[in-house]
């Protein structure tokens, strides 16, 4: 079996991160390839390609860390573990604490994988140019530097939505549903619930609220009205682009679903009541 390691190049712990999860899995006689700038932590020479013939990426740092992996990945099969090294994050397995327990199950087989749903996303410009995107969390239309609302018009399989007067909108996954929408308002929802969110943010009117989608809906995002500010418009809070007025941002289900890594007792329940301070009894 071959793993492949890529950590966050700037976190302070990280290299004593990186050669701990190298030196667990190959105990278990696991191979372990290097991502370039993570092997620079430990003065070594890695890939760039370090996830060619792996049965299993590692990405060490965080929930952000874990994003940026994916993006440099794209759609992929192989499953990702991400370990936080700090505080557990929504999307990963483990903490770096427990990166004893995540070698064991995977060199066992014991390892639980778990799928989420994923956007397909393409931005298409006034002039027809179009560009493609993967989100896990949410796609967002957003106002610009100047703070004015702005006006955006959603539809859904094709038949108008609303119009929304806002500081943006964003469609969101149920994983995305932890993340920015839920910043914005946006309810909690569960990792395998099926559905989309789309939330608007801070809008004008208290009546415009999320409304919850099928994934098997088509989503169009466009400006309306007469903007005269700039639209900004971001994939997980990246790949941020200005968009025009006849810009179409449209949105599906993508047809892949990202694979995660869970250790058998952490589970999304316990990470909502951790990570939001929730009480049983």
């Amino acid at each position: 079996m071959q793993v492949g390691i890529i950590a966050h190049p700037f976190k302070p712990d990280a290299p004593i991160a990186v050669a701990r999860v190298r030196e667990s899995f190959q105990k278990h006689g696991i191979e372990v390839v290097l991502e370039k700038e993570t092997a620079a932590l430990v003065n070594e020479e890695g890939v760039s390609d370090f996830s060619k013939g792996a049965q299993l990426v590692v990405s060490l740092g965080g929930d952000g860390t874990l994003l940026q992996t994916l993006h440099r990945l794209g759609p992929t099969e192989v499953p990702i573990a991400g370990v936080n090294i700090g505080t557990l994050g929504f999307l990963t397995a483990c903490t770096d604490e427990d990166i004893d327990k995540l070698t064991s199950v995977v060199a066992d087989g014991s390892l639980q994988i778990v799928e989420r749903s994923m956007l397909s996303v393409k931005m298409i410009e006034e002039g027809g140019k179009a560009h493609e995107f993967l989100a896990l969390n949410e796609v967002a239309l957003m106002r610009g530097e100047t703070g004015r609302l702005v006006s955006l018009e959603a539809r859904v399989n094709g038949e108008l939505l609303n119009h929304y007067r806002a500081d943006g909108l964003i469609v969101a996954t149920p994983t995305g549903s932890t993340a920015y929408s839920l910043a914005a308002g946006g309810p909690l929802i569960g990792p395998h619930a099926g559905v989309f969110v789309i939330t608007p943010i801070c809008p004008h009117s208290m009546s415009n609220r999320s409304l919850v989608v099928g994934e098997d809906s088509f989503i169009e995002l466009a400006p309306c009205g007469t903007n005269s500010e700039p639209i900004l418009f971001s994939v997980d809070g990246r790949d941020i682009l200005r968009i025009q007025k006849e810009s179409i941002v449209e949105v599906r289900c993508h047809e892949k679903p990202l694979r995660l890594i869970r250790l058998p007792e952490h589970s999304f329940y316990e990470t909502l009541r951790q990570k939001l301070h929730w009480h049983g009894g």
